[in-house]
């Protein structure tokens, strides 16, 4: 790569009041963002983002899933794109760090090669995928432009069918479409995704960059611990079958597994249904939501199976039954070596420190995992605070993850023939 190249640096001023703006849309009280997908506030920032862009003189495009996209040729009309980039909706009342910062990082790399006047042999993209964080489908832009979505896919939208169709034709959007929207193989050269970790481990290691060496495999089901309703107050503590009890004695022990035989994954059980779900009523039923993380598939295996032990025990030690719906694994995407070894360098020139790191979290990239090279860059989380407004990342290590996105998406595009 040349000199002038190396010396490339992102404009922060114009980064910074980019991001300011932005963080105006949807602004709650207590300094977070309240943007689910397709709500009033989300459709606000992407119109925001879409002027951006033809501000910025480059070029708009949106695709049958939604996506919104800056584009700026460089290559061959026809050749392959290199695509950056992240989400612009939210998690309820969350934090403004979380997919913007990605969104406004590949916008700006766009930005200073059209400024710097860098010939490259590939276009480059910056995108913001659909319903990343899952209020109606998660992952739903990346699936779509993957080419990974079904019809059955789109049969379950969390918020419900209703809600998912009338924020489809809010945003102009058809199932058809969604299903219409995939890139063919060969036309993405590569996918890199700039984010805050959502974690504390840069910060322990005292790092500015995290190499994503993959994101972790998720697993999820619905279990239904089965007893007796009874009269709360003339049924004997000895004489119930409380389906709560054994749920709740359930959710203690997830915490012993893991600690005694998965240290590097996680499990969490984050809704909770009591049935008939009266003060007075001895619960008949108690319906939780699973949900476990490992970053090796055989082990994310390994773990459901555990986990699945752990709460018939517990279920039959209470003398309850139980049934379980398994949602699905979704499998550990392993980032591709190159665009690894792209942003070490990047980070490296930079003279940023920087360590590997599996991301615990879902992201857009594992999504095009089986469509084109991918890679991630993480940014020090402050107190790993995420999904919360006291999500923050200094604006020096924006600004750092920003530049080595610049400094990764240049080598990529240069040493394109090394990449695939």
């Amino acid at each position: 790569m040349d000199t002038h190249s190396e010396h490339l640096r992102i404009n922060p001023a114009r980064f910074q009041a980019n991001f300011d703006a932005l963080s105006e849309i949807g602004a709650t009280d207590d300094g977070g963002i309240h943007r689910p997908t397709f709500s009033e506030a989300h459709l606000a920032a992407r119109a925001w983002f879409r002027d951006l862009i033809r501000e910025s003189g480059l070029e708009f495009r949106v695709d049958e899933a939604g996506n919104h996209s800056a584009y700026l040729p460089c290559g061959p009309e026809d050749g392959p794109t290199l695509l950056l980039g992240s989400h612009l909706d939210s998690v309820p009342y969350g934090g403004r760090f979380d997919g913007a910062l990605g969104v406004l990082s590949a916008l700006e790399v766009l930005v200073v090669v059209k400024e710097a006047g860098i010939s490259l042999p590939i276009n480059l993209e910056a995108i913001d995928f659909t319903d990343e964080e899952g209020t109606h489908i998660g992952l739903l832009g990346s699936s779509a432009l993957a080419g990974k979505l079904s019809h059955s896919d789109l049969e379950h939208p969390r918020g419900g069918k209703v809600a998912f169709i009338e924020g489809l034709n809010r945003a102009g959007l058809t199932k058809d479409g969604l299903l219409n929207a995939a890139r063919h193989q060969g036309s993405l050269a590569g996918f890199v995704e700039v984010h805050i970790e959502q974690g504390m481990r840069l910060i322990d290691a005292n790092a500015e960059i995290g190499v994503v060496t993959s994101i972790v495999g998720i697993g999820s089901s619905i279990l239904t611990f089965i007893g007796r309703s009874d009269h709360a107050g003339t049924t004997s503590m000895e004489d119930r079958l409380d389906a709560a009890q054994g749920a709740s004695a359930f959710i203690l022990v997830i915490r012993d597994i893991l600690h005694e035989s998965f240290p590097h994954c996680v499990a969490n059980v984050g809704k909770i249904d009591l049935m008939p779900g009266a003060f007075n009523i001895v619960p008949a039923e108690a319906i939780l939501r699973l949900e476990y993380r490992a970053p090796e598939a055989h082990t994310l295996r390994i773990l459901g199976q555990a986990l699945l032990e752990g709460a018939r025990f517990e279920a039959n030690r209470f003398g309850l039954g139980l049934e379980v719906e398994d949602l699905g694994e979704y499998p550990p995407s392993l980032m591709h070596d190159e665009v690894r070894s792209a942003i070490t360098n990047a980070a490296d020139t930079l003279s940023l420190n920087h360590i590997p790191l599996t991301s615990m979290a879902g992201h857009d990239a594992q999504s095009l995992a089986g469509l084109c090279p991918v890679g991630m860059i993480f940014v020090p989380s402050v107190d790993g605070a995420s999904h919360s407004p006291r999500e923050f990342t200094t604006w020096e290590n924006c600004i750092h993850g920003a530049n080595t996105l610049l400094q990764t998406a240049l080598r990529l595009a240069i040493n394109i023939d090394q990449v695939g």
